[in-house]
């Protein structure tokens, strides 16, 4: 058997957090056993999906560099297949129409809960043989067997039992024609002959109807794993607040790709103790069997401290690329002055966490000027202007600017002839160069900042404080 897995995103909304996860273990799963990953658009929601949602998603799918190997299918070109299915169902006497009104609907409802039952369906028109009602367009049901179990052999959750007579004759076709998602889900996979559902496991409810659906049409159901919710880092159901937002959000906070990936990943699933999984690391090793029973909890700070080892371990190139991504988003072009990238990358890398960060900190660098922090001026004593004409005449010399060694000590040779400690010259020039004082190393700020741009910001923060 070649597995197949399939995500099926409902373009409603952007590819969240949640939904990425469910991607990514239907992707590592597939991949774990040479088979083929499936994207799926379910899009007959007509009024609530839109292009921009489509678009979306399929963005965080190449940002997160899920390739799937078949798609992306869209449910609303499949229409004659489902009326197909149904019309089928409805010869065989395995689905009805259905002709209870709303009105008599929610009598219904209201009968049962007042004399303490479970509303649902009473399957009334299961066996009408009468003559329909006039006015009304009816549904389509399934005639769910109203005896025996369902059992579901869930992959992760283990053995899940459901009564048959607890669960309705489902919708499969409403009023105007339009299949519902219980029945779309079916055929589709059925048709692309999906061997495993990974889904998230507020669908477990729908899969006994599903599996009954499945048996009626004579399909071997698929293998299901129903993934637990994420919460909050409060415990709470997962919400904007917390982070449930397009995935690229976290781009646009400046989170790299595989960092996302390492971190989705470790939500539910885990091998050992291990918390760095390259990508070939997670097809290798991953396992539905290993997934947690329980909900995850997302960790912020975690994400961090893994997008800073991304960041110090992915190529310089590849880093120094995203960098110049977040540079545009500031107004910054490298290629118009002022540092490459790939020599930001390093200076900054264990100072931020993130390239948002890196980029702001970079920003002075391709600036023609800096404002100085107002407190920093205020702080700086009579020396300062004293330590400002001793760097000028130190850095004019191009000897000084053979490597950031030289430089290093180009500034220490100051602090030393000036009889002051290194914190008294550090400060004036960081605030000279960068606005603030705190930065790498003097030789590095130095160096990316360029002679001439130095001197012009040592002159400037000169004609500032005076004499």
């Amino acid at each position: 058997m070649t597995v197949r897995t399939r995500f099926a995103p409902s373009p409603t909304g952007f590819l969240h957090i949640g939904g990425a996860r469910t991607a990514l273990f239907s992707y590592l799963f597939a991949r774990k056993h040479g088979g083929q990953f499936v994207l799926r658009v379910e899009d007959t929601d007509r009024e609530r999906s839109t292009p921009e949602s489509i678009n979306a998603i399929l963005e965080g799918m190449t940002w997160l560099g899920l390739e799937y190997d078949e798609g992306p299918f869209y449910q609303t070109e499949r229409m004659p297949r489902y009326k197909e299915v149904i019309d089928r169902l409805l010869a065989e006497g395995k689905a009805y129409y259905c002709y209870a009104s709303r009105e008599e609907l929610d009598a219904l409802r209201e009968q049962q809960m007042a004399r303490g039952e479970k509303p649902r369906y009473d399957r009334r028109y299961r066996d009408f043989t009468g003559t329909p009602p006039e006015g009304v367009k009816p549904v389509v049901r399934f005639k769910n067997p109203l005896d025996g179990l369902v059992v579901v052999e869930d992959a992760i959750r283990g053995r899940v039992t459901f009564r048959n007579d607890e669960l309705d004759d489902l919708i499969i076709a409403r009023g105007d024609g339009t299949p519902t998602y219980n029945l779309t889900v079916v055929v589709d996979d059925m048709d692309m002959e999906i061997t495993h559902v990974v889904r998230g496991d507020d669908h477990l409810n729908n899969t006994p109807r599903q599996i009954n659906l499945y048996r009626a049409l004579g399909v071997e159901p698929p293998q299901f794993a129903h993934l637990p919710m994420i919460h909050g880092p409060d415990g709470a159901k997962l919400s904007k607040r917390h982070g449930a937002v397009s995935v690229m959000q976290y781009r646009h906070d400046g989170f790299l790709p595989e960092a996302l990936l390492n971190y989705l990943v470790r939500l539910g699933w885990s091998h050992g103790d291990e918390e760095i999984f390259s990508r070939s690391e997670m097809i290798s090793l991953f396992d539905l069997a290993h997934v947690n029973h329980s909900a995850s909890s997302i960790n912020p700070d975690k994400l961090r401290w893994l997008n800073q080892h991304y960041m110090r371990q992915l190529p310089l190139a590849d880093v120094a690329a995203e960098l110049r991504w977040h540079l545009g988003r500031l107004g910054i072009d490298p290629d118009q002055g002022g540092p490459a990238p790939k020599d930001i990358v390093p200076a900054y890398v264990d100072r931020v966490h993130t390239l948002v960060e890196m980029a702001e900190e970079a920003g002075p660098f391709y600036m023609d000027a800096v404002e100085p922090d107002p407190q920093a001026l205020e702080k700086l004593d009579a020396s300062a202007a004293m330590v400002v004409d001793a760097l000028r005449v130190a850095l004019e010399d191009d000897a000084a600017w053979e490597s950031t060694d030289t430089l290093e000590a180009a500034v220490k040779g100051v602090a030393k002839t000036l009889d002051l400690k290194l914190g008294k010259v550090g400060p004036v020039l960081r605030l000279a160069l960068l606005g603030h004082t705190s930065s790498p190393s003097f030789g590095v700020i130095l160096q990316l900042m360029g002679k001439v741009r130095s001197i012009q910001r040592l002159n400037a923060l000169r004609d500032r404080i005076g004499t």
